[in-house]
C-alpha cells in the first residue's frame, strides 16, 4: 500500500509499505481523508507535538475513512462502518489520568505521532479512540473532528455565559472554529481580530461576527472583551490578548508557540483586572460534543477547508510552496 513516510528531518517520500497487521483491540481504516495541520509542520521540522515523532513514522493525525477489518475482541464497529479516530491514547494508570487529567499523562502515544497514522492508504487504531461519524456528516468535514475536539476541549476549560463578548485573535482555521464555537455556547457577541481582510470579511458575512480586525492595516482592538482567545501562537497575538480584556476577562492561550518563546505582560494588570490566564492542550472526552456540533449543523467546517492534496503534495505543502492554504486535507482514498 501507499505511504507518506517522514524519514527524517525535513524528508518525505511516498513509498509502498506492507498492511499493518490488526491486533485483538484494534479497527483497520481505509483513510478517506486526513487533514494537515501545524503539528505537522512541527513535527516535519523536527520540533514536538504532542508527543515526540521518531522517524521513520507516517504522520497524519487528524482522520476519517471506512473499516476494512477488526480484530477479534472489536465489539462496536464493523466492516464498512464509517469513522474518524481521536489520535491520542492514555496510559490510563499514570498521576494525570488517574486524578482525572489524562491530556497530561505521562505516556501520551499518539496515531500519527508515535505511531503511523493517515498519510497512508490503511493504518490501525485501538477501538477506544475510534467514532462513528454520523450519517450526515461528510468524511471530508469529518477528518478535522480532531482541531475541533481541540477547540471544544478549550472551550470546556472556560466558563461562559451569555452576556460576555469574546474576541478570537486569529484568522485561521482554529481561530474561525472558535468563532462558531462560541456562539454555539451562546456568547452573545463575538468579534475577530486577523490580517487577511478576505478572511476577516467571510467571517462577517457568513458566521455572524460582529466586528473585525486587520491589526495588519493598523486596526486597534478595544480592551472590552470577557473573554479572550488566542489562537496564533505568537508574542505578539499574545501581548494584545491580554491587552484586550476588561476587568474579571478570561484569556485562553491556544495558539502554539515554538518551546523557547516567551512575551511580555503586564502583571498589575494581570492582578488589578483579577484575569483567569488558561492554557489548552490536546483533546480529552471531546470527540463525542464535536461530532455532534457537526451533525447539529451548529458547526459548518467544509467552508473552511480549503484545499485538498494528494500524498505526493505534502511536503510540497509543509514546505510553504502551495501558497495561501486555510485549511488542507488529503484526499487519500475520499468517499463518502
Amino acid at each position: 500500500m501507499k505511504a507518506l513516510l517522514l524519514n527524517g528531518l525535513k524528508d518525505m517520500e511516498v513509498e509502498d509499505i506492507d498492511m499493518p497487521e490488526v491486533k485483538p483491540d484494534e479497527v483497520l481504516v481505509k483513510t478517506a481523508y486526513a487533514g494537515v495541520c501545524g503539528t505537522d509542520r512541527a513535527l516535519y521540522a523536527g520540533l514536538p507535538g504532542s508527543a515526540d515523532a521518531v522517524p521513520p513514522i507516517v504522520l497524519g493525525h487528524e482522520n476519517s475513512g471506512v473499516v476494512a477489518k477488526v480484530g477479534k475482541n472489536v465489539t462496536e464497529f464493523k466492516e464498512g462502518d464509517r469513522v474518524t479516530v481521536d489520535p491520542n491514547i492514555y496510559d490510563e494508570t499514570c498521576f494525570y489520568c488517574r486524578t482525572g487529567r489524562p491530556e497530561l499523562c505521562d505516556n501520551l502515544s499518539a496515531v500519527g505521532v508515535t505511531r503511523n497514522g493517515g498519510f497512508e492508504d490503511y493504518f490501525t487504531a485501538p477501538e477506544k479512540v475510534v467514532y462513528h461519524v454520523p450519517d450526515d456528516v461528510s468524511l471530508r468535514a469529518a477528518a478535522v473532528t480532531e482541531p475541533i475536539s481541540c477547540a471544544v476541549h478549550g472551550m470546556k476549560l472556560l466558563k461562559f455565559t451569555p452576556y460576555q463578548k469574546a474576541l478570537v485573535i486569529g484568522d485561521g482555521f482554529m481561530g474561525e472554529l472558535f468563532v462558531q464555537l462560541l456562539q454555539a455556547y451562546g456568547v452573545h457577541q463575538v468579534d475577530l481580530a486577523g490580517i487577511v481582510q478576505e478572511k476577516l470579511d467571510f467571517n462577517k458575512e457568513h458566521f455572524g461576527v460582529t466586528n473585525i480586525y486587520n491589526t495588519a492595516k493598523g486596526d486597534q482592538i478595544p480592551a472590552d472583551y470577557d473573554v479572550v482567545i488566542e489562537a496564533v501562537g505568537m508574542p505578539q497575538t499574545q501581548e494584545q490578548a491580554i491587552e484586550a480584556t476588561r476587568k474579571g476577562a478570561q484569556v485562553m492561550m491556544f495558539g502554539v508557540g515554538k518551546p523557547n518563546q516567551t512575551f511580555s505582560m503586564n502583571t498589575y494588570e494581570v492582578f488589578k483586572k483579577q484575569l483567569t490566564i488558561q492554557g489548552s492542550f490536546i483533546n480529552p472526552h471531546a470527540f463525542e460534543d464535536s461530532l455532534a456540533l457537526l451533525a447539529s449543523g451548529k458547526l459548518d467546517v467544509e467552508p473552511l477547508i480549503s484545499t485538498e492534496l494528494g500524498l505526493d503534495q505534502v511536503q510540497d505543502y509543509l514546505e510553504g510552496k502551495l501558497g495561501q492554504v486555510s485549511k488542507a486535507v488529503v484526499k487519500v482514498n475520499g468517499e463518502d
